[in-house]
């Protein structure tokens, strides 16, 4: 309790209060601060003067003072290893060995790890010609710090020197046991060969290319052998390398090192083997060396031959990147085909075809579809024409029709002008097997009966095999469908197959049920045509007879240059077939060509003015009969105009024109 009320009695000291807080008008800084100090400094103190010692006592006093110089620095911070490397230096120059031992073997005590320390310590020993001591502090040091390599080389150096190779060794293999880096082995392998010993060399890259199994190490390697005359070894260490790293590590530099040693060797096809080997495993982004020094050798030692192989390969490089970074760019599966088509072997092309085909397109549309077909188009066409094998380009048809989606999308699978019929219709042809064809056909109407040229075709086929009749039923249940694109073409074919069967009957009829859907000019004059060259007898009274018909058919036609037509084709006829009186008769029904003119409207019906235009006037038209009349009467004025002198002019002439009506021509 006493102690406590002493306590609390205790006076506190009072802390000064400063009454103006403002700040100075002149601010003066830290720095201001002490570079006036340095520069008012007063304890300047004078260097130490000159002694000159002349004899033993005035020297041990020297000493004395010195030492207790560097004791006290060592005292105030033992920790800076400067003071300590000073003082043992001082030591040594007083021929004082011992005493610098000693001053070290302190410093280690208080810093082990620092290098330096260690290294001067070593040379001391060494500057003395103490080799035992020497060799004590670089055991100890590279016992200490392994890792540190300065100590590992400055040992092994100091060991050569002396002429200690065995020692120098032991301290390598020391050394090699905590696996150094790549200079480390170098050095060893170095020392090795300064004295001869290619033996322990080969030895030391055994197990320095397993410490750090990097490709220019292997190099060095076989390069080491090759130099000292060893090709087969050499070639052994390349061999041993590419089985090293397999497939999955390749370096283009082995295989590019591998190759120019066995150029420098003469071994030219083995430089091929191995400049192909690379560059069908490596990627093309990796291979540009490789591809230059191939190119470089083919163009040294190769023939033409050669160097086409370097472009097919290289481009062959180029295409397998573009469809590795995108399956489904079919036009690079294309220009990739084409390539292996021109250069490699069945088997190769087909692995091609096999992996361009497995790409399917991701969506089912017509137009993502369009390019991967043809992949199978082309494919099977290397099968029929390159590989000449029906039985696989069979099988690649039937493989792509059940690809294709038939059920989705709006024209595949069921447009009838699809190539893959066509194109499989046309190698069963080849193949003469006619009953696929049959069957192909069918399947390929079924999908587009309104298509005539399929008909035709397959009318054309049966008519080829002799079977008349199933060509016949053919074109009647072609003719017979409500929608045909070129129907004038089927009923043609159709005509014209008759007529070479000489089934005239047929034919007369095919033309009557035609007629019937029909009232075509070209389909009576053709009628008439044929009727004419069936040279029975009778023929041409039955032609007459067809242009009279169709005449009086085509009275009521709108189409007066078809009427016109088919009097010109009559005409033709009666004038190398008919009589006198004949021809006077076709001629009657000739028309008289008239120009007319005819108002105009523009596209808003306003009124556009006139327009001139030729009409033709049948004399067999009733309704014609009073214009012919008034044209046989203009004919005639003007015939008797003619005839009058050129300057006599009837003065009525324009007011008869006017009332004649509309000029004509004949």
């Amino acid at each position: 309790m006493a102690a406590s009320t002493a306590a609390g009695k205790q006076r506190i000291p009072k802390v000064a209060k400063v009454k103006n807080k403002a700040p100075a008008e002149v601010q003066i800084t830290a720095e201001q601060l002490l570079r006036e100090a340095k520069e008012r400094e007063l304890e300047l103190l004078p260097p130490p003067p000159q002694q000159k010692i002349t004899d033993e006592e005035e020297l041990n006093d020297y000493k004395l003072r010195k030492r207790k110089t560097f004791e006290d620095n060592i005292r105030k911070n033992r920790t800076v290893i400067s003071n300590w490397i000073k003082y043992a230096q001082w030591e040594e120059s007083l021929k004082e060995i011992q005493r610098a031992r000693s001053i070290y073997e302190r410093a280690l005590d208080v810093d082990y790890r620092n290098i330096t320390l260690w290294l001067k310590y070593a040379e001391m020993e060494m500057k003395n010609r103490q080799v035992n001591h020497a060799r004590n502090i670089w055991d100890r040091a590279i016992t200490t710090l392994p890792r540190v390599n300065q100590f590992w080389y400055k040992y092994t150096y100091m060991e050569e020197m002396l002429g200690n190779m065995a020692g120098a060794r032991q301290v390598f293999e020391r050394w090699m046991e905590w696996q150094p880096e790549e200079q480390a082995w170098h050095s060893y392998i170095n020392f090795e060969l300064r004295y001869k010993e290619v033996d322990r060399a080969r030895t030391i890259y055994e197990r320095f290319v397993l410490v750090h199994p990097d490709v220019k190490n292997w190099i060095k390697y076989a390069r080491f052998e090759e130099k000292h005359g060893y090709f087969a070894h050499a070639r052994k260490v390349y061999e041993r390398a590419v089985e090293f790293f397999g497939d999955e590590h390749m370096d283009e530099h082995l295989y590019v090192a591998f190759a120019k040693f066995e150029e420098n060797q003469k071994e030219f096809e083995r430089v091929r083997v191995i400049y192909k080997y690379a560059l069908d495993r490596i990627s093309k982004q990796e291979a540009q060396e490789l591809f230059k020094n191939y190119t470089i050798f083919e163009k040294k030692f190769g023939d033409r031959r050669g160097i086409e192989d370097i472009i097919v390969s290289k481009r062959r490089f180029q295409y397998e990147e573009e469809v590795k970074a995108n399956p489904h760019n079919y036009d690079a599966w294309f220009d990739y085909l084409r390539l292996v088509e021109s250069d490699a072997e069945a088997e190769t092309v087909r692995e091609v075809y096999e992996r361009a085909i497995a790409n399917v397109p991701p969506v089912q549309e017509k137009r993502h579809w369009k390019r991967y077909i043809y992949l199978w188009i082309n494919y099977a066409l290397y099968e029929e024409l390159e590989a000449k094998d029906p039985e696989r380009t069979r099988q690649v048809y039937q493989a792509s029709l059940e690809l294709i989606p038939h059920k989705k999308g709006t024209s595949i699978g069921k447009c009838p002008k699809n190539k893959l019929f066509k194109g499989y219709i046309e190698l069963e042809l080849q193949l003469r097997e006619f009953d696929r064809c049959r069957k192909l056909y069918e399947k390929f109407l079924e999908f587009g009966p309104e298509n005539c040229t399929s008909w035709i075709k397959f009318a054309e086929l049966e008519t080829i095999l002799g079977d008349i009749e199933r060509a016949r039923a053919i074109y009647e249940l072609a003719i017979s469908q409500p929608r045909l694109d070129m129907p004038e073409v089927l009923w043609k074919s159709y005509i014209d197959f008759e007529i070479e069967q000489e089934e005239t009957e047929r034919t007369r009829n095919l033309y009557r049920r035609l007629l019937q859907r029909t009232q075509h000019v070209k389909v009576w004059i053709s009628f008439a045509q044929f009727e004419l060259s069936s040279g029975k007898e009778g023929s041409l009274a039955k032609c007459r007879q067809i242009y009279e018909e169709a005449n009086k058919t085509m009275r009521n036609c709108e189409e007066k240059e078809e009427r016109l037509m088919l009097l010109e084709s009559w005409r033709s006829f009666e004038d190398e077939f008919g009589t006198v009186s004949d021809k006077e008769r076709v001629d009657k029904l000739m028309p008289e060509k008239v120009k007319k003119r005819r108002k105009v409207q523009a596209d808003d019906g306003s009124d556009a003015g006139w327009e001139e235009y030729y009409d033709y006037i049948f004399p067999e038209d009733a309704a014609n009969q009073p214009n012919l009349k008034l044209l046989a009467m203009a004919k005639l004025w003007k015939k008797q105009q003619q005839e009058k002198e050129p300057g006599e002019q009837d003065p009525d002439a324009d007011v008869a024109e006017q009332e004649s009506g509309p000029s004509c021509s004949c």
